[in-house]
């Protein structure tokens, strides 16, 4: 008999494992290294044996991987079978005795050599809402069976791993990749707190309009812009019942919410990649003062690079802007007279006096990106 349920990480080892799977993901320049690091992250989450990725190609009509451990390249009906079953009907499915399921095609075992006897499927899908393909996973380690909290888990993966897989196969584009990236594990972030939805997106409208009023050129401001919303990334590591208590935290609470500046830093200063590279500064640097009483290396005045100073604002224009879980938003004219009092102290001057003068400018994109619940 089968056993299910032992093979499971803690919601601690979880986070450890997805925040050392981006970590490393992020280290990557090959393309082929980065589909073999994100087909090992779907098979690691749940403790799989293999996991494949099928790519459904609609002009050609089939579905096809290039990301299969054991095997070189795969091409099948876009509908036959489990996967594509599920592809076809956009559901997730868990099968633990495949030759007992009338779906199952057992002409690639035979090909392979290869036993299949457990199988998760989920079908990925583009921002459309289309079904794009679909990750699966096989045989479940220790002669388990897969069971819905594995599924659970392997969703966890599916978000980052279909958005990356749309972008490096449908679109060929490396800097599309990364952009992709820095989009999914921003939204992993936040979706760990409980901040407003739309707060990466301010921030980042922020950060490009700051950075084109301070002098910088479309080309840096968008790199800047598109950096941005890794800026918290490093709080995915940061436990619950701290990053989303309601009240102030403790001296011990807050030295634990002040590692995530590192953190984030940690997780992406290995990418030789420009816009990662950005971002890690922005990780690192974004919570550093003006006055140098900052974390996590309290930097002064101009140490700070121009980078984590402006994200600095952007973010705290944003935060007082918000409803949090610890606090209403503030008043329009008390956020200004804030920004004023923290002239060199808090913020860059020089970027206090452009927010000033261009206030109506960044308020318009506050009213453009309300959240829903505020709306």
């Amino acid at each position: 008999m089968k056993k299910g349920t032992i093979m499971q990480r803690s919601s601690d080892e979880l986070l450890t494992f997805i925040f050392d799977s981006i970590s490393e993901i992020a280290k990557i320049n090959d393309n082929k290294q980065l589909l073999q690091a994100l087909a090992k992250m779907g098979r690691d989450i749940v403790f799989a044996d293999r996991c494949t990725i099928w790519i459904l190609d609609k002009q050609k009509n089939i579905l096809w991987t290039k990301v299969a451990h054991g095997i070189e390249k795969l091409t099948i009906e876009p509908y036959s079978g489990i996967v594509g079953d599920a592809v076809q009907r956009g559901e997730a499915l868990i099968i633990n005795d495949v030759y007992a399921d009338s779906r199952f095609n057992s002409s690639i075992d035979e090909d392979t050599g290869y036993k299949t006897e457990t199988m998760m499927v989920i079908p990925m899908k583009n921002r459309r809402g289309e079904t794009t393909g679909a990750i699966q996973v096989i045989n479940k380690q220790m002669n388990e069976v897969f069971v819905e909290e594995d599924l659970n888990q392997l969703r966890l993966a599916s978000t980052y791993v279909s958005e990356t897989i749309r972008s490096m196969f449908l679109l060929e584009e490396i800097d599309a990749t990364q952009k992709e990236l820095i989009h999914i594990m921003s939204i992993v972030g936040e979706r760990r707190s409980e901040e407003t939805g739309d707060h990466v997106k301010r921030v980042a409208e922020y950060t490009k309009l700051l950075a084109k009023l301070y002098g910088m050129n479309e080309e840096e401001a968008t790199l800047l812009c598109e950096a941005s919303p890794m800026h918290d990334i490093g709080k995915i590591a940061i436990p619950d019942h701290i990053l989303n208590k309601p009240g102030s935290l403790d001296k011990k609470e807050w030295e634990i919410m002040k590692t995530h500046a590192e953190l984030g830093y940690s997780m992406l200063k290995g990418s030789s990649r420009k816009l990662l590279k950005t971002a890690a500064t922005v990780a690192y640097e974004h919570h550093e003062r003006y006055d140098g009483t900052g974390y996590p290396r309290e930097l002064k005045g101009e140490e700070v690079h121009i980078y984590g100073r402006i994200v600095a604002l952007a973010d705290v224009l944003d935060a007082l802007n918000s409803k949090r879980v610890y606090k209403d938003a503030w008043k329009e004219e008390d956020i200004f007279n804030h920004m004023i009092e923290e002239k060199g102290k808090h913020f860059d001057p020089r970027l206090v006096d452009l927010l000033i003068a261009n206030k109506e400018k960044f308020l318009e994109i506050r009213d453009r990106l309300k959240d829903e619940v505020d709306a």
